[in-house]
């Protein structure tokens, strides 16, 4: 109902206020009546929509140049345990000395800190929970070897920093894979490498590759019978997208 708008103008205002009663139902249900694996994974999807909406965002790197970003919280079967769409800088959290994308990240995992569970996730990391994901040299609070690039690698390097709990490390195949992790012992600095001469992939690589891809499974089934068509009011478009997470959600718990 367009007459019960919020004026745009309030710091109450909120982008979503369209569907926010029907996304805020499907997230709690998602979460009442379903009990998520040890592993998870938090990664983004995207919602192709050429539109005009403040929420869009334009990925010149994806086919679908034009989209709706939703960043789902997954386990290994594909569920959708949480969900957030991506709604940029707004003036929620403009007093907060955050960006948009970890402010995010941090309120989906605000429902699975402190169990045991074991997350995994690009560009981020977060506290009271077990983390393991990938991150770019230049970001604050990293080894200053590391942020300005200084490491020259060989194929099969590996280089480790530690402080408390928290491993950093940097290990060198085609390129340079930065890890940050704090449910993995460090492992052991230098160079390893097979008798064919490939790099050995160090076990929190290997334990990043094996589980990061939930959120990939999920958006393939999803898309692969999805009742989604082609509409120019992003309600109607993002509408049809949850009601094919919930349709994939029902078979998962039902199977």
């Amino acid at each position: 109902d367009n007459n019960t708008e919020i004026d745009r103008n309030a710091n109450s205002y909120g982008r979503l206020w369209e569907i926010r009663t029907l996304f805020d139902t499907l997230n709690d249900a998602y979460q009442k009546y379903y009990n998520p694996s040890e592993h998870l994974s938090v990664d983004e999807i995207i919602v192709k929509f050429k539109g005009g909406l403040i929420l869009r965002q334009y990925i010149p790197k994806k086919h679908k140049l034009f989209v709706i970003k939703i960043y789902i919280l997954c386990d290994a079967a594909g569920y959708t345990y949480d969900m957030k769409v991506y709604l940029g800088k707004d003036r929620t959290r403009a007093d907060r000395d955050v960006t948009a994308t970890y402010a995010t990240f941090r309120q989906l995992c605000r429902r699975v800190e402190g169990v045991g569970h074991k997350l995994y996730m690009d560009n981020s990391l977060t506290k009271k929970i077990s983390c393991c994901g990938t991150f770019r040299p230049n970001q604050k609070g990293l080894p200053q070897d590391f942020r300005n690039r200084q490491l020259q690698l060989k194929k099969g390097d590996v280089q480790v920093r530690v402080r408390g709990d928290m491993t950093a490390l940097v290990w060198k195949d085609k390129r340079d894979i930065h890890m940050l992790t704090n449910m993995h012992s460090p492992p052991a600095a230098g160079n390893f490498c097979n008798e064919h001469g490939n790099a050995i992939k160090p076990a929190t690589v290997a334990d990043y590759n094996k589980h990061m891809g939930y959120v990939d499974k999920a958006d393939r089934m999803t898309n692969s019978y999805s009742i989604s068509h082609r509409t120019w009011k992003w309600t109607n478009k993002l509408f049809f997208h949850l009601l094919d997470l919930t349709i994939l959600n029902s078979f998962i718990m039902l199977s």
